[in-house]
């Protein structure tokens, strides 16, 4: 069947305007979507029959568009017929042998090719926001998260196009009622209808500032811990569970201060009050800069296990996706990340 070269998009100077439409419309093509016209004197459109009849000119042949968008040659057939009924026109010459444009049939290939376009554009603008992170993010987080300040500030640098609502609370949220994105969580597996992407694991170790350590001494066994004068985060309670290798030990502290926010237990810990236990994101920098000292450093509590949940969804918006880029990066310091389905 011999082809012939569509005619020039009437919208534009290129021929590259009137190139076949992308693989979305190939499958848009294949059902049946009529757009009520919104004149009443003017038939309803059926936007498969236009993509049809698109791939049919660009095709050259029925059989090209039956290929195109994977469906019968007869019910394509049909299709254009049913199209220049509603049209009012005959759309294509058709002979055993040829396949041609009328005339009306080129001036109305020209409009289609327009809507087409359109869709094809579109098109890319969905695909194009679906790519870049943009809009609102929900995060819920514990109040002990403080180290998440410094990452969403960052987070925020480097996507100038998304706005961060952080809400910072150990009450027990809803994700999916309250419309949150994401939700943070450390401890065991949370049991929930959620998808729970565990991170990684915190590590905690012993600090103290240093005229602790001079005054009081580094203590020469774990148990004489229970004699220093500690500063216990309130979750936790007085008693320590501690490792050294294969050596577990569970010591009984006697807290000068109990408080349940890791950035204030941190800054009494500097202010010289007594041994803390405290999470090593939130300590590295003051132990780098003296104002913290390890004690007991072969000693460490039990790695906390970190995990993000989000409701359950086939693919993740892109703001969710970098946001937990970041936070493998930044808040876990240890352990492998892996994704589990929880029930």
């Amino acid at each position: 069947m011999r082809r012939w070269p569509p005619p020039r998009c009437a919208c534009t100077s290129s021929a590259s305007a009137c190139e076949p439409p992308g693989a979305v419309l190939a499958q848009f093509a294949r059902f049946a979507l009529i757009v009520p016209s919104m004149d009443p004197r003017l038939p309803n459109v059926a936007l498969d029959e236009i993509v049809l009849f698109t791939r049919v000119v660009q095709g050259g042949s029925f059989t090209a568009a039956a290929t195109a968008v994977g469906m019968p040659k007869s019910t394509v057939s049909r299709k254009i017929s049913d199209l220049e009924s509603r049209v009012g026109a005959r759309l294509l010459q058709r002979t055993t042998r040829t396949l041609s444009l009328t005339d009306v049939g080129r001036v109305y290939y020209e409009h289609c090719v327009r809507i087409v376009a359109a869709l094809e554009e579109a098109e890319l603008a969905v695909s194009q926001l679906q790519s870049t992170p943009r809009g609102l993010l929900r995060v819920t987080a514990p109040l002990a998260f403080s180290v998440l300040g410094p990452i969403v500030a960052e987070y925020l640098r480097l996507f100038p196009d998304v706005q961060v609502d952080l809400v910072c609370t150990d009450r027990r949220v809803d994700v999916v009622e309250e419309r949150f994105d994401l939700a943070l969580r450390a401890g065991a597996t949370p049991d929930t209808s959620l998808v729970a992407r565990r991170l990684g694991a915190v590590r905690r170790r012993l600090v103290a500032a240093p005229e602790v350590k001079r005054a009081l001494g580094e203590p020469n066994d774990i148990a004489e811990l229970a004699d220093h004068p500690c500063i216990v985060f309130a979750p936790e309670g007085s008693s320590w569970e501690l490792r050294s290798g294969p050596k577990i030990a569970e010591i009984t502290v006697h807290p000068r201060l109990v408080v349940n926010d890791y950035e204030m237990l941190r800054s009494v810990a500097r202010a010289g009050f007594g041994v803390a236990l405290l999470p090593e994101y939130l300590c590295a920098e003051d132990l780098a800069a003296g104002r913290l000292m390890p004690v007991l450093a072969s000693w460490s509590a039990p790695e906390v296990p970190v995990f993000a949940l989000y409701p359950s969804t086939r693919h993740l918006s892109p703001k969710v996706v970098t946001l937990l880029d970041l936070l493998r990066q930044r808040l876990v310091l240890s352990t492998t990340p892996s994704v589990v389905a929880s029930m």
